[in-house]
């Protein structure tokens, strides 16, 4: 991002100094905008472009699109693999579910004895058999779990790479990034581009920054908020 001279002006001598003669230019500068150059994202042939020289943008508008269909086949290809995946811990999770209900059942009978036991209903041996058996289910759990602890790992890599080929879609969109006037131009469409090549530059000309140099001497005679005439160039004379 840079700043650019777009209108050359002159600063009237008269309305600085307070003389009654005829002005004459007393100090010179331009106006100036900032500029922004936007660039490819993404490496591809440009799908289309829609802009052109001179012409105003909005903010936030898609001016164009670099080719996606590569990003998109390796996306649905992730998506397929996804699935063989996940199917591959369908039976490890029934084996859990089976797990949980005999737990539950386990619990319940543990909870049952534990009751007996403080009623001298039940013996010690009843009540170790009954926390052995919800221990020796715990221990099943974990070692299904850790079966599938793999699977599950391979399902989050492919999930990364899934969103990191969305972003690279995303970033295939050309999106034009503040409201302003088209400079120059550097692509077209058709042509084939690669990350940060220059695609356009682009500058809002509705707010613009005058510049004007004077010099020491002329300090003195300057306040803030003072009223001044300001003319352009317009052909080989000026207009205020």
């Amino acid at each position: 991002m840079k700043t650019i001279t777009l209108i050359s002006i002159t600063i009237i001598a008269a309305l600085l100094t307070g003389c009654k003669q005829e002005p004459t230019a007393d100090a010179y500068g331009n106006f100036e905008a900032t500029e922004i150059t936007v660039s490819a994202k993404a490496q591809g042939e440009i799908q289309y472009l829609n802009l052109e020289e001179g012409s105003v943008l909005e903010e936030q508008t898609i001016v164009g699109l670099i080719d996606t269909m590569t990003l998109y086949l390796n996306k649905v290809q992730l998506l397929a693999q996804k699935e063989v995946v996940r199917s591959r811990s369908g039976n490890i999770w029934s084996q859990i579910a089976v797990l949980q209900s005999q737990l539950k059942t386990a619990e319940l009978e543990l909870g049952r004895v534990q009751n007996m036991f403080k009623e001298e209903a039940a013996t010690s041996r009843q009540l170790d058999r009954a926390q052995s058996e919800v221990e020796v289910l715990h221990k099943r759990m974990d070692n299904v779990k850790t079966q599938n602890a793999p699977i599950v790992s391979e399902v989050q890599s492919i999930e990364a790479r899934i969103a990191q080929i969305q972003h690279q879609i995303e970033e295939s969109k050309i999106i034009n990034p503040v409201k302003g006037t088209v400079l120059n131009q550097y692509a077209e469409p058709g042509e084939i581009t690669a990350f940060g090549k220059p695609l356009y530059k682009i500058a809002n000309l509705d707010e613009m920054t005058l510049r004007v140099y004077i010099s020491e001497t002329q300090l003195s005679q300057i306040e803030i908020g003072q009223m001044t005439n300001v003319k352009i160039d317009f052909g080989e004379d000026t207009k205020g």
